[in-house]
This record gives structure tokens, C-alpha cells and sequence, in this order.
């Protein structure tokens, strides 16, 4: 089949799949996180844990929940890493070093997933399968948890509630990413996917060398991966490997998983308003973002005017897999990079300028469009605040959105928000830059270069996890410095959303008046993007000119 008819129609059946889920699985979400009655074995959890299910919590309390689990996420999984090989199915692996034992614990804590280590060679079964994978439920449950927060602070009025964390916490893990994850490791496994408990095999190539391939649970790990965007691969090569990811047929399941559940959140949202075209409005917005994404980067990858002697030697498929070719490399790449997945099917350090800084491009916005299973919404609500600020501004009344007005508490809570992470990249970069030791573990030098570095922290503040691919990253200093941006870039953001709900919530609803702004209409839709560029454009654009932008004009 042509090569661009193949690509085109993969991107058409994606289209209508995920269509086809927006309505029962959005409606469903709702459903579990407004249901008055607990399951039996959540209310079994709920005993065991010395949680009252019935209470509802203040956006302090709530907030201080998340931190609490946070941390003792983080504990448990350094240590469990750094006493893996006392532990039973550890297939040979030794303690985790410190400083990559606090960066993956960071990491997949705050569902961004960044891996500067090879995991076939590093990490033990039991550790995949009890560390890193229990943190891939739980860190995407967290942020649908807190969005669902939000949208509580919204729909309730004169209250300091909003909502119960633990109890959000285990419905998403037990009502919807179990089952989830549970049927679609079934079908990696039945297209191909590895999955097994052997140890390392020795092997003889054609040529005559010797190659050691490790097996394990991997398709477990890989459902939840792409359903949680978190992005954590098995392998060292993630998604590139054919043992993640074996054919076109997984890679193509593989990106609908990393979309399904942020993509259709938005109707959650709809129905938790009680009106569904604010969340028609919201999937606009995330849909035109992501398709123009994908023509960008595909045009790029497919027409590069690239003068790099890897570009004129190989073409487009330098750093994709043959079996996946260009127009599944951009669909994943877009995709990917506009969640907060991380996972990858091809190296970004090799696509052209203009494919590799679409990507970096893609995280600065803030992984909006869809984002994150939970973070993508709640950035976009953000935004949305901000674009109601700004429409009142220009007719001069006092903004409101869904019922409420947006006082100068509220506007400074998502001014925060929003200035927040671009800080940690632009802070994080710098002082990279700044030190000659760790300049010297960039792959290239000049522009390039440079964009390896904006690349790495804007991935780890953004909660990612992906990587240009071109930067060594093992270091004391890097796993550090990645570390916390992901910690900040995580929790700092999340307390000025559940204080933004804490707001909202106290407040008494506004009539709708004539005055009014509508937010559900084409014209709010145009407004709400353009806000989303240009922040976006002024706050990281003399970055991206340093970066991609110069490497594209060399």
C-alpha cells in the first residue's frame, strides 16, 4: 500500500476510535466520580486504610493528602530500588545507585516517567512490576483526582469541600484503570507483546556474535504505561522496541491508549457542569492544537530541508523503525508530546528542526491538547480562566466562567499556575548551559545542542518523560536537577489548582445575564487557542530561537 494512504487512513481510524469512546467512556468517568455508593472493595480498602469514604475535604486537606501519598510514594520506591536485589525475581540486577534511584522515583511519582537508566539492565522483575508499575496507576489516578477537584469548584457553592482524595484515588484505580489495563494487556499479548518471568537468553546473531535478550512482564506494563501517559518503557528503547511494541498494529493501539482517557475527559467535564457543550468547546480547542501538531511535524519529517549529513544520507527514517516508517513516527511523536506520556516509537533527536522542536513545542504549551489524564484538562481549564480575563478586559466587566466570577484571587491562583513551569525550564537550562562539566554531556554542540538541554527540562517540568536521545543524562548532577524539576513541576502547579477549586467553591453561582460571555461557541473556542500560543510563544519563544529555530535557519 502507498505509504501515504496507509498513513493517512491510520490517522482517520484513530479519529473515529477515539470519537467512538469520547461519549461512554467520558460519561462513565463522571459517573465514578460523583456515584454515591461505594464497592464492596473499596469500602474493604477504605478499612484497611482508616479512611472515612463519606467525608469530604477542604482544598487544604485535599492537597495535603496528595502531597502525603506523594511522599511516601517516593519513599517506598527509592528503597524498594535501592534493596531490589534482596528481593525475589531481582534476574541478577544489583542496587539502584542513589541519584537514578531518587530520579525514578521522582519520576514515576509524578507521572512523568523520565528514565536515565536501561531498564532491561537496571531494574529487577519485581521492581517493574510492584514499583514502577503500581506508580503508573496511582500517579494518572492523581491527576484525574485533582481535575476532578476542580471541576467540584465549579459545580458546588458556599462550601470549603471539595471533594475526598483517597476516595476519588480508588475509583479511578479500581473502577476505571484496572479494567482498562487488564483488557488491553490481553490484546498486546495476543498481537505480539512479551510476556513472561524468564531471565536473560544467550543468543547467536547471524553474524556470529553473541547477544544477551531479556524477557519479562511487559505488556502489563505497557497497557497502563500508555493508558496512564506515563511513558515508563520496559526496555531502553521504549515503544522503538519490538518486544513493546511489535508491529503496526500494537503502534497504532498504542497511541489510541495514550489519547482514549484525556481525550474523552473533557465530557466528563461536560456532564459534571451539567452542560456538555463547555466540554465540546474544551475537545475543539485540544482537537485543532493536535492536528496541527501532526501536519507540522509530518510535513517536517516527510519534506526536511535539513542539511545534516544524517538527513541526506537516510532521508526521513534516520532514528524511526522501518516497520513503523514516518507517518507512524509523527503520529506517535505528536501524540506523545502533547501528553504527558513520554513514551517513544522513534528518537526525536533525529527528526528535523522543525519535527524536533514541534515536540519540545508541543510540552511547552503545557500538555493541553489532550494532556495528561487529568493534568491536561486542568491546565486547559486554567487557560480557560485566562482567556475569560482577557475577553473581560476588553469589554470591560468582571469575568466570569460557569457561574463564577473571577476575582483578583482567582486570577492570581492561575497566573501562578501558568508561570510556574516555564520558570523551572528556563531556570533548569540555564544553569545547565551555565556549567561547562555539564555541557560536556551534550551529544552535539551549537544549536542542537542546546535544544537537547531545553528538550530535557521542559520534558521533566512538563512531567513527560521524553528525550531528544542525544544527552547523557546519568550523572549525580542531571538526575538531581531532573528530579526536583519534575517535583516542582508536578506539586507546585497542583496546589495553586486545588486552591483556584477551594476558591470557586465558596463562591455563590452568578445568573447568566446578557453580558455574559459564552463559552461553549466557536468564537470562545478561537480565543481559548489563541491564548494558549501566545503565552506560550512569548514566554519560551527566544528558547525555541536559540534551539530548533536557529538549527532550522543554519
Amino acid at each position: 500500500m502507498d505509504p501515504t494512504l496507509a498513513g493517512l487512513l491510520q490517522i482517520v481510524a484513530l479519529v473515529v476510535a477515539l470519537a467512538l469512546s469520547y461519549r461512554p467512556l467520558g460519561d462513565y468517568i463522571a459517573h465514578l466520580l460523583t456515584a454515591p455508593r461505594h464497592l464492596r472493595a473499596e469500602r474493604v480498602l477504605y478499612r484497611l486504610s482508616g479512611v472515612n469514604g463519606g467525608a469530604d475535604q477542604r482544598w487544604t486537606v485535599y492537597l495535603r493528602s496528595v502531597l502525603a501519598f506523594s511522599v511516601m510514594s517516593v519513599l517506598f520506591l527509592y528503597g524498594f530500588q535501592r534493596l531490589q536485589s534482596h528481593f525475589p525475581l531481582a534476574v541478577g540486577m544489583k542496587a539502584v545507585a542513589s541519584a537514578t534511584a531518587f530520579n525514578t522515583a521522582t519520576s514515576f511519582v509524578t507521572n512523568t516517567n523520565w528514565q536515565s537508566y536501561s531498564g532491561e539492565s537496571t531494574m529487577g522483575y519485581l521492581v517493574q512490576m510492584t514499583g514502577l508499575a503500581v506508580q503508573n496507576f496511582v500517579s494518572a489516578a492523581v491527576g484525574i483526582a485533582v481535575v476532578a477537584a476542580l471541576i467540584r469548584g465549579f459545580t458546588r457553592e458556599r462550601t470549603d469541600r471539595v471533594g475526598n482524595f483517597w476516595v476519588d484515588l480508588t475509583r479511578v484505580v479500581v473502577r476505571l484503570l484496572l479494567p482498562l489495563a487488564f483488557v488491553f494487556a490481553i490484546a498486546l499479548v495476543a498481537s505480539g507483546t512479551l510476556q513472561n518471568l524468564h531471565g536473560a537468553h544467550g543468543i547467536t546473531t547471524l553474524v556470529g556474535d553473541r547477544q544477551t535478550i531479556t524477557g519479562g512482564p511487559v505488556a502489563s506494563q505497557e497497557a497502563i504505561k500508555e493508558l496512564g501517559t506515563n511513558g515508563g518503557g520496559f526496555y531502553n528503547a521504549n515503544s522503538a522496541h519490538p518486544f513493546e511494541n511489535p508491529n503496526a498494529f500494537t503502534d497504532w493501539l498504542e497511541i489510541y491508549l495514550l489519547l482514549v482517557i484525556s481525550f474523552s475527559l473533557p465530557r466528563t467535564f461536560g456532564t459534571m457542569v451539567g452542560d456538555r457543550r463547555q466540554g465540546y468547546a474544551i475537545l475543539a480547542v485540544m482537537g485543532l492544537i493536535w492536528t496541527a501538531s501532526l501536519a507540522i511535524i509530518t510535513v517536517n519529517e516527510l519534506h526536511s530541508v535539513s542539511s545534516t549529513a544524517g538527513h541526506l544520507a537516510g532521508g526521513m527514517l534516520e532514528g524511526k523503525e522501518q516497520r513503523f516508517g514516518v507517518w507512524a513516527s509523527a503520529l506517535f511523536a505528536a501524540s506523545t508530546t502533547l501528553t504527558s506520556t513520554g513514551a517513544v516509537n522513534s528518537f526525536h533527536d533525529s527528526f528535523s528542526p522543525g519535527g524536533g522542536g514541534m515536540t519540545i513545542f508541543n510540552m511547552m504549551l503545557g500538555e493541553v491538547a489532550p494532556g495528561g489524564t487529568g493534568s491536561g484538562l486542568y491546565g486547559i481549564l486554567i487557560l480557560a480562566v485566562i482567556a475569560v480575563f482577557v475577553a473581560g478586559l476588553m469589554v470591560g466587566r468582571t469575568p466570569e466562567y460557569l457561574g463564577k466570577k473571577l476575582g483578583s484571587r482567582e486570577i492570581k491562583f492561575a497566573s501562578l499556575y501558568i508561570l510556574i513551569t516555564p520558570a523551572i525550564v528556563l531556570v533548569g537550562t540555564g544553569t545547565a548551559m551555565s556549567l561547562r562539566g555539564e555541557r560536556a554531556n551534550m551529544l552535539n554542540s551549537g544549536p542542537h545542542g542546546f535544544s537537547e538541554v531545553l528538550y530535557a527540562f521542559t520534558s521533566a517540568a512538563n512531567n513527560n518523560g521524553s528525550a531528544f536521545a542525544g544527552l547523557t543524562v546519568t550523572s549525580n548532577w542531571w538526575n538531581t536537577a531532573l528530579g526536583l524539576a519534575m517535583l516542582f513541576g508536578r506539586f507546585l502547579p497542583m496546589i495553586f489548582v486545588l486552591a483556584l477549586a477551594g476558591s470557586l467553591a465558596a463562591q455563590q453561582p452568578t445568573p447568566v445575564t446578557a453580558g455574559t460571555l459564552p463559552t461553549h461557541r466557536p468564537q470562545f473556542v478561537g480565543l481559548l487557542t489563541a491564548v494558549i500560543l501566545i503565552v506560550v510563544g512569548l514566554t519560551y519563544f527566544p528558547a525555541l530561537a536559540l534551539g530548533p529555530i536557529a538549527e532550522g535557519l543554519h
